[in-house]
């Protein structure tokens, strides 16, 4: 579900929870339930020492690295890369401690196998002073590893769609909100205490429409739509899309444009209005007004809701009124989706690509330029943003690439417009790397793309704020940052354990670090960038892959309905594949437990919290369906996912 900034956290799960029962669903049938391969069981089952690897797999020609935790240290325990005939094809001896995980497992160390390049399934075992064995795992192409990934990274955009173009799948998907395409417009409502809960104090009122604002995808675990996360996760998909030769005609490229077509129903150009969310988050304390929050159910149930009005039919929230000034971070985003798409079809289809260029270039064209509080969400805590000039660099870096190659006389003018942005956000408050808060990885190095495709060189960059040396090399910065982080932690990981998306920055990491590789033949990073997809799919202290369906362990109780109410209570539940969760997440967002079970929720898991043995560095992760802290998947995290493994499959 949406969020808000609680002091330094990125999303902290501003909803309105309230106590209800749990399910009727025993014991015994949940069991069964989660009897796939990669149950949580299996973690509370782990000997005490403990090989942690890379489920999924290595590319052969790439860094290969596991992690032993131990219990207590040892040195020099040996170490054997066995294959699926049970003989041994690497051995060697660990080295140093990496450092203390917590006061279970006293040391860490590094198992280093970069010499076996011969594909196959492997395990590793390790003896002398510490014993224990990994999941099997892979080495193989770069597409034999993380093609699957990929490919069910985009299934999770499938199962996330809303409208009449919903795909069954597994989930058993089913049109809905069809009322949605003929929504009312309502005035922002009042909120109780807009810093630390959505509850509102009254109905809001109705102001306009009807507007169609049906299709599109859900955000999170909710049903809520926001463009503020639409937005960048359409840009994700069609960069992936473009830097991977997928056009737009491909399974990919009809996903982006799924959720580009409801963006272009959301941006209304006729009244130079912007809708940015259908959907009310919670209702009022006393229960007369009921919100998405306050009902766990599917989706497919709200069209005919007739006891819950807000919930059959969904109000409408707009950025301001008709041809007001745009939120910077949303007019460079939504400018940069548009202008992405323009280039897509600029060789293909010149006509769509001028209108697609139109559009971004009118809402670029609206954007506040001296802004005070962003517009995100309604209410802003549930996406706090802070930053913008990354966004209006990333819409210049676009519009000039799409520009050039429709022979726009535009172009220069974007171009200019967009390193100044870029140059200017380098002093900007809340600077980060690659996530839904900053987009500048993404704008920086299209920026130097069309600098370049511009004909400027080194010294001859009259009229822009920065060369594309200097432009990549904001990049490069953002990278090292990560990379020291790395370096600093016992499983190499550069993002931040104890606070929000840790998922979500650690997979920008690895996305901006293959687009930066492409961008300037600079492989510096390419390690760096290995060590962060084998975090997030298994090499981490939790030895679970964070990406449903990928690894032998993975999570099996995401905090969505979708997920946690799709299949029967009798047979094995289906997985939400390609589903990435938030991850670990501070510690201290866990005090007090996890609460009770929503009225409808599926209890999940049977019993137990199996990965409590491994919090540590402050930071603490929880497979439960309640643990909205770790185990909720969104849109944000799973386009930086699906950045980051599509690069990887092709090799970049």
């Amino acid at each position: 579900m949406p969020s808000v900034r609680v002091g330094t956290a990125r999303r902290a799960g501003l909803r309105r929870i309230t106590t209800a029962a749990a399910s009727g669903l025993t014991a015994a049938g949940l069991l069964a339930a989660l009897s796939l391969t990669g149950s949580t069981a299996d973690a509370a089952a782990a000997p005490h020492d403990l090989v942690r690897v890379n489920q999924v797999g290595y590319a052969a020609t790439g860094a290969k690295e596991a992690f032993l935790l131990a219990g207590s240290p040892v040195k020099g325990a040996r170490w054997r890369l066995v294959g699926t005939s049970g003989r041994t094809v690497a051995a060697g001896r660990t080295g140093p401690s990496l450092g203390k995980w917590n006061a279970a497992y006293q040391a860490v160390y590094a198992i280093d196998f970069d010499a076996v390049r011969t594909p196959g399934r492997y395990h590793l075992v390790v003896g002398g002073g510490a014993t224990g064995s990994s999941p099997v795992f892979t080495i193989g192409t770069p597409k034999s590893v993380f093609g699957k990934p990929a490919t069910d990274t985009a299934a999770f955009f499938q199962a996330q769609r809303d409208g009449a173009g919903t795909i069954p799948g597994q989930l058993d998907r089913k049109p809905a909100h069809l009322n949605d395409t003929h929504a009312s417009v309502y005035a922002w409502p009042t909120f109780t205490d807009p810093d630390e809960s959505d509850t509102i104090k009254a109905a809001p009122k109705r102001i306009g429409g009807p507007v169609d604002v049906s299709g599109g995808w859900f955000d999170a675990g909710d049903y809520l739509k926001f463009t503020e996360t639409t937005s960048y996760a359409v840009a994700a998909l069609e960069i992936a899309g473009r830097d991977s030769g997928a056009g737009p005609t491909t399974p990919l490229g009809a996903e982006a444009r799924y959720g580009l077509d409801w963006l272009d129903k959301m941006w209304d150009g006729s009244t130079k209005t912007l809708y940015i969310q259908v959907g009310l988050g919670s209702g009022t304390e006393s229960g007369s007004v009921v919100g998405d929050h306050d009902v766990w159910r599917l989706p497919e149930l709200d069209d005919t809701d007739s006891a819950h009005p807000f919930l059959k039919n969904r109000p409408v929230f707009a950025a301001g009124a008709p041809g007001s000034k745009i939120s910077p971070n949303q007019a460079g985003r939504l400018a940069a989706d548009f202008a992405l798409a323009a280039q897509s079809y600029a060789h293909t289809d010149r006509a769509k690509a001028r209108g697609y260029l139109a559009t971004a270039a009118q809402i670029y064209g609206l954007a506040d330029t001296h802004p005070g509080a962003l517009v995100t969400t309604v209410p802003a805590g549930y996406y706090p943003e802070t930053s913008w000039q990354d966004d209006l660099a990333f819409g210049g870096a676009e519009l000039a690439l799409a520009a050039q190659q429709l022979h726009d006389p535009r172009a220069g003018g974007w171009l200019a417009q967009g390193t100044k942005w870029a140059k200017g956000h380098q002093s900007e408050a809340d600077t980060d790397t690659l996530n839904m808060y900053d987009t500048s990885a993404l704008a920086d190095l299209d920026l130097a793309r069309a600098v370049k495709a511009a004909g400027h060189t080194a010294g001859h960059t009259t009229g822009l704020a920065a060369t594309a040396q200097q432009l990549t090399g904001y990049v490069r910065a953002q990278l090292a940052t990560g990379q020291a982080r790395a370096q600093a932690d016992p499983f190499h990981a550069g993002a931040v354990y104890d606070d929000f998306d840790a998922d979500s920055h650690t997979l920008g990491l690895a996305a901006t670090a293959r687009l930066y590789a492409a961008a300037t033949g600079d492989h510096t990073f390419d390690r760096f960038a290995v060590r962060q997809l084998d975090w997030v799919l298994g090499a981490n202290a939790w030895g679970t892959s964070f990406v449903v369906g990928e690894g032998t362990t993975f999570p099996q109780c995401t905090a969505g309905q979708l997920g946690n109410l799709a299949g029967s209570l009798d047979g094995k539940r289906p997985l939400e594949v390609g589903a990435i969760v938030n991850g670990p997440n501070g510690s201290d967002q866990f005090e007090g437990g996890l609460g009770d079970y929503l009225d409808g929720m599926r209890a999940c898991p049977p019993s137990g919290e199996p990965f409590a043995p491994f919090t540590g560095h402050g930071s603490t992760y929880a497979d439960d369906v309640r643990s909205w802290q770790s185990s909720e998947p969104a849109l944000d995290m799973d386009a930086s996912g699906l950045l980051a493994f599509t690069l990887s499959a092709r090799g970049r």
